[in-house]
């Protein structure tokens, strides 16, 4: 354990405050150039990592497929074809693509906002990207159609034997995932109070129906919105209240069979595109009608993803589980496993030659929310100072969030000196303690790089394991992580 008196006064003010009483601080600084470490609390201590381990699993991934890898999605016509009619099935192949261009914009990078959808139904303030979800799928159709076909005489079918689904990953990935297997819902206040609150909703795909009871009442009371859904996830009801002041409110309900989602949806958007289908729309996945493979078969549509180094970003940005998840089971299908759990070999052996210490890693999954993931600040480290050694080495350090700048990051520290000079990754694992009528934080971590002028990048790492907040409300959490952000604001100002 290094001195902490060697600490900028402001980060021991910090680390002594009440609701760190019974709490235990980690932190590492090293100068990447010789391996000097600069402050040093536990180095090679277990913490619980949160999200922060996500850093383990997109740099795995970013080697085994590749920065500039893109994922291609087909569409098979499985059958025969006489002028504009297939007599078969229209096969999608999942590929794993994380969007599907649900976020795709015109310049090809993939949008994000500071606090994603994903997260509406945790934390307040969560907002969409103004992309249309289901980018991909449409442009899927408009391409069948370019190929000649107007009618299917037949079925189409999502081709998901990519990988298969593994519960121990929470969120569970799926070969084929639009909006992240989430229904958006918006709520807007009415015009006055009494009124009936506005709803939209997307993605739109038959069967799911969404309705809402939601009234407007007055300005500054607090919103109380509840969703909940019947029928495998596809009737959806609102209910509740929203004050006629407040900023929209967003919402999201489960997908709960992303491919029977996926497959309605491109029926949906062949139509719009002028091809006829005669299955039904709705339904289960008829995945007994596919074929063994599709040698031979006439590719006659694909969609093709940004570059992986978007996804990265996007995942690291906003702290995407889904996306982390899916990242173990894109490192197994590199070795033509189907099994997510495969990918941790290959995430093993990428540690072993980047010089990480992986026993000091104990992983479950890909996003840091297992109970059994650990780190320790070494290990931590010994990631980000692998990519300071590579030609991607800004590229990476420039998809974490950038402290007052953007992802989770972007509100903290906003006016002080360490703005846009602090780029890292935070984590955070959280549960409830009802003995205390309050939310025990099991960590609240953060690891990145310090921007110390001169071309000099130090890594470090910061983290509480067993805080506190006073009461059940969120925002005592937030108060956590904000302590943390200007711990390394205060590490990236202070000497040497």
């Amino acid at each position: 354990m290094g001195d902490p008196g060697r600490l900028d006064p402001r980060i021991t003010e910090i680390m002594r405050k009440p609701e760190y009483r019974n709490a235990q601080w980690g932190l590492l600084q090293t100068e990447p150039a010789d391996g000097r470490v600069l402050h040093s609390m536990f180095p090679a201590q277990f913490f619980i990592p949160g999200s922060t381990a996500k850093l383990f699993a997109i740099s795995g991934t970013w080697r085994a497929v590749g920065a500039d890898h893109r994922f291609v999605t087909p569409v098979y016509a499985v059958g025969e074809r006489n002028g504009a009619t297939l007599t078969g099935d229209l096969d999608l192949v999942a590929q794993g693509d994380l969007t599907m261009g649900g976020r795709t914009r015109p310049d090809g990078t993939v949008a994000y906002t500071d606090l994603d959808h994903t997260y509406a139904n945790d934390f307040p303030g969560a907002t969409l990207t103004p992309e249309n979800p289901l980018a991909g799928i449409d442009q899927l159709a408009r391409r069948v159609r370019d190929s000649g076909i107007t009618r299917v005489d037949g079925n189409v079918i999502v081709d998901s034997r990519l990988f298969a689904p593994d519960p121990i990953l929470d969120p569970v990935p799926t070969p084929l995932i639009i909006n992240d297997n989430l229904i958006d819902l918006l709520t807007t206040p009415g015009d006055r109070a009494g009124a009936d609150a506005r709803l939209d909703w997307r993605p739109k795909a038959a069967p799911y129906e969404v309705t809402s009871t939601v009234k407007t009442v007055a300005a500054g009371k607090p919103a109380n919105v509840t969703v909940t859904a019947t029928d495998g996830g596809t009737r959806i009801r609102l209910s509740g209240t929203i004050a006629a002041d407040a900023k929209p409110l967003l919402r999201t309900s489960p997908i709960t069979d992303p491919a029977a989602f996926g497959r309605t949806a491109l029926i949906e958007a062949l139509a719009r595109a002028g091809v006829e289908v005669t299955a039904g729309a709705t339904g289960p996945n008829p995945v007994g009608r596919l074929p063994r493979d599709y040698d031979g078969r006439s590719r006659v549509a694909a969609y093709t993803s940004p570059p992986y180094e978007q996804y990265a970003k996007l995942i690291l940005k906003v702290s995407h589980n889904l996306g982390a998840n899916l990242s173990i089971c894109l490192m197994a299908v590199t070795t033509g496993s189907h099994q997510c759990a495969d990918g941790f070999p290959v995430l093993a052996g990428f540690l072993d030659r980047a010089g990480v210490d992986r026993e000091q890693v104990q992983l479950m999954d890909g996003r840091g929310g297992n109970p059994a993931d650990r780190t320790t600040p070494q290990a931590l480290v010994q990631m980000l100072a692998y990519w300071q050694r590579t030609p991607d080495a800004q590229r990476f350090r420039e998809a974490l969030p950038i402290l007052g700048v953007d992802g989770l990051l972007a509100e903290n520290c906003r006016s002080c000196p360490a703005r846009g000079k602090v780029f890292a990754k935070t984590g955070a694992a959280v549960g409830g303690d009802s003995l205390n009528d309050r939310l025990a934080v099991g960590a609240i971590t953060i690891a990145g790089y310090l921007d110390k002028g001169g071309g000099r990048f130090d890594t470090f790492y910061a983290g509480v394991t067993g805080a506190s907040t006073p009461t059940e409300d969120p925002a005592g959490v937030v108060a956590i992580a904000n302590d943390l952000a200007l711990i390394a604001a205060y590490l990236q100002e202070s000497s040497p």
